[in-house]
């Protein structure tokens, strides 16, 4: 008798310090969600699909390891991710040994240095993200932007991005080096350059939290807009720390203005799994393993076979239909459309989402 093996997804995520935690359990709980709704469904030809997880902590070393532990398991292919820098480490891994890896949520355009064939994924590249908050910005009547921050490729990255975008359209982007400077001293820098805009382009809790609180009790600041182009303020971790100092930062949240039917179900499956109003990222695991479910199903668990369908793929998902092509500078396989929402966090009621802009 020959024991059937069953189908296996590596999924690396974000479970502990210094990862975004609360990222890492939004994006696993969709992941799992979906999983247990495709076994109930039957699984992939009869057998029940599987999920092994790995925590990669923000660590790219570790996600490296982790690609190569997930392979030798069998794994079919790989999911998840949150960190962008962890995840080019990951597909560069991937891309090197032949895993089909669909990569969840991060958003570097440059996910691997060369075109790769063995690479999809669902966010939206960041040149598109943040040339809409960009655009955002304009229509909002700020030109002179100040961006808080910290040493690493993405956030370096996003300030390029930020930078080509408003120049051309009369806007100035003022960076302030966050390794250099306290808080308090960058209000005063703020105030000398006479900013009308800050956006935090540093990690979560520390040292956003200190700055946005910093900001908000600096009276020669009051009218300043903070803004948050990664997603910070996304989290129920960022109001509880903060407050009503967190309301009315906007932020990019990659989210549909309504949700289908598809969507609603899962967004109160995940709100009922999570307790509390999933983010995201959380819609963002659910749809890979979405996609990779009807892979698996229509064309098997061989990789070089899974790597190839990606072309071929047209998957509902919670957020819209998802097809992958190739965009121009975008080395991976890529959901062209996602859809892209400007928000905050309403001051009235720091649980409601208001929209100030879509693309």
């Amino acid at each position: 008798m020959v024991t059937q093996v069953r189908p296996r997804i590596g999924a690396l995520v974000p479970l502990t310090r210094p990862g975004w935690v609360e990222a890492g359990r939004h994006l696993l709980a969709g992941l799992e969600l979906a999983v247990r709704e495709v076994n109930d469904a039957g699984g992939i030809a009869g057998r029940p699909l599987e999920l092994v997880v790995r925590d990669t902590a923000a660590d790219p070393q570790r996600a490296a390891a982790a690609v190569d532990e997930l392979a030798a398991l069998g794994v079919a292919a790989l999911a998840g991710e949150y960190h962008s820098v962890v995840a080019r480490t990951a597909a560069a891994r991937a891309d090197a040994i032949g895993l089909p890896f669909l990569c969840s949520s991060a958003v570097l355009d440059a996910l691997t240095e060369q075109p790769t064939e063995w690479v999809a994924r669902l966010a939206p590249p960041q040149s598109r993200g943040w040339q809409t908050y960009a655009d955002f910005l304009l229509g909002a009547g700020h030109s002179r932007i100040a961006v808080a921050a910290e040493p690493s490729v993405y956030w370096a990255s996003g300030a390029r991005i930020l930078r080509d975008h408003l120049a051309p359209r009369g806007g100035t982007v003022i960076e302030l080096d966050m390794r250099a400077l306290t808080p308090t001293a960058m209000c005063d820098e703020l105030v000398d350059h006479r900013a009308t805009a800050l956006l935090l382009l540093v990690g979560h809790p520390e040292p956003a939290v200190p700055i946005v609180k910093s900001v908000r009790r600096d009276q020669r600041l009051a009218e300043i807009m903070i803004g948050a182009p990664a997603g910070q303020p996304e989290f129920a971790e960022w109001a509880t720390l903060l407050g009503g100092d967190g309301a009315a930062i906007p932020f990019l949240r990659y989210l549909p203005e309504r949700f289908g039917p598809l969507g609603a179900r899962v967004e109160t499956a995940l709100r009922e799994r999570l307790a509390e109003a999933p983010s995201f990222v959380a819609f963002e695991g659910y749809d890979t393993v979405a996609v990779l479910a009807d892979v698996l199903r229509s064309h098997g668990t061989d990789r070089a076979r899974v790597a190839e369908a990606w072309p071929r793929v047209e998957v509902e998902g919670t957020r819209g239909q998802i097809q992958f092509s190739r965009t121009p500078g975008i080395s991976v396989w890529q959901w062209a459309r996602t859809p892209i929402q400007v928000v905050d966090r309403d001051p009235a009621d720091l649980d409601r989402f208001r929209i100030l802009h879509a693309d």
